[in-house]
């Protein structure tokens, strides 16, 4: 008599974002792309207020959005936006500038960047808890915020795309200063 079976569990899809597509074709080809390099996406029908052009969206892990995009365009994948679902879009959009006497910090979403105003040197990064973010404070950390890449060229998740974000804020602040 087993009490204590052990079963397999799956991992419960996250989902969390669209890709929308102009044609049902183009949704197809991009859902195989995807499933080729490790995604884990379905393909599902978008509610109406969201459709753009075909009745069949791809639905994707949203922290993998930066990911997804970068693969996408590079696959020259046709696709018309990638889209949050349930009002995780507005959150997207925050961005908080905070100044100290010789630094500044700028927040977007979770996710934190601060840098030296006279320099422009990357101060710190942190938020988040993607795994691609210990790699990119690794990356610009300590170096002149415009000698750096952008955030998303280099992460996968949402948290790098919310550096991003703070990231392209803190050049127009750091460039504005430098004038």
């Amino acid at each position: 008599m087993m009490f204590f079976k052990k079963t397999k569990r799956q991992a419960r899809f996250a989902g969390g974002g669209l890709v929308l597509f102009q044609s049902v074709e183009e949704a197809i080809a991009a859902e195989k792309t995807l499933r080729a390099h490790g995604y884990e996406v379905k393909l599902v029908a978008p509610p109406p207020k969201l459709r753009k052009g075909c009745d069949l969206a791809v639905e994707i892990n949203i922290v993998e959005k930066a990911g997804v995009e970068r693969l996408l365009r590079q696959q020259d994948a046709h696709f018309l936006e990638i889209l949050p679902l349930k009002g995780v879009g507005e959150l997207l959009d925050i961005v908080k500038v905070v100044n100290f006497d010789n630094a500044c910090m700028v927040k977007a979403g979770n996710m934190k960047l601060t840098f030296d105003i006279n320099t422009g040197v990357i101060l710190n990064i942190s938020g988040g808890g993607c795994p691609d973010i210990p790699f990119l404070h690794l990356a610009m950390v300590d170096k002149k915020i415009t000698e750096v890449a952008r955030p998303k060229e280099n992460g996968h998740t949402l948290c790098a795309l919310m550096l991003d974000r703070a990231f392209v804020e803190a050049a127009e602040i750091f460039n504005k200063e430098e004038i």
